[in-house]
């Protein structure tokens, strides 16, 4: 991290934790036919979040950036519906998506703030 702020308020950071999060959590899961397409839609979601906020972050017009946070939002919101599933099929991976999950959760409700919030 580049500057002093808190992480849990730099949202370039806490995003970019999110989807290394992600990856971390895929890596220690079994492989199985049942598995592997949960694990590829979770890593796209989970780190699409973090590359969509940059955008977001450049974005070329207020539209602009109202569309990649959304697309955040989106994208957040996904990750949880996939930490849900990968539970059912790796129940022993539990306690770690459920702190995925919240950390889902909350960013998904950042990013619908931030979304209504651009008008």
């Amino acid at each position: 991290m580049t500057n002093n702020q808190n992480p849990k308020y730099d949202l370039e950071e806490r995003t970019a934790q999110f989807g290394e999060n992600i990856i971390k959590l895929c890596i220690k899961l079994p492989k199985s036919s049942i598995v592997n397409p949960l694990i590829v839609q979770l890593i796209k979601s989970g780190t699409s979040v973090g590359a969509n906020y940059s955008e977001a972050d450049d974005a070329e017009s207020k539209q602009d950036f109202r569309h990649k946070i959304g697309i955040c939002k989106k994208e957040s919101r996904e990750s949880k519906h996939f930490l849900r599933m990968l539970v059912v099929a790796v129940p022993q991976a539990q306690e770690e998506a459920k702190l995925l999950w919240q950390e889902a959760k909350e960013l998904n409700l950042i990013f619908n703030a931030i979304y209504i919030k651009v008008r």
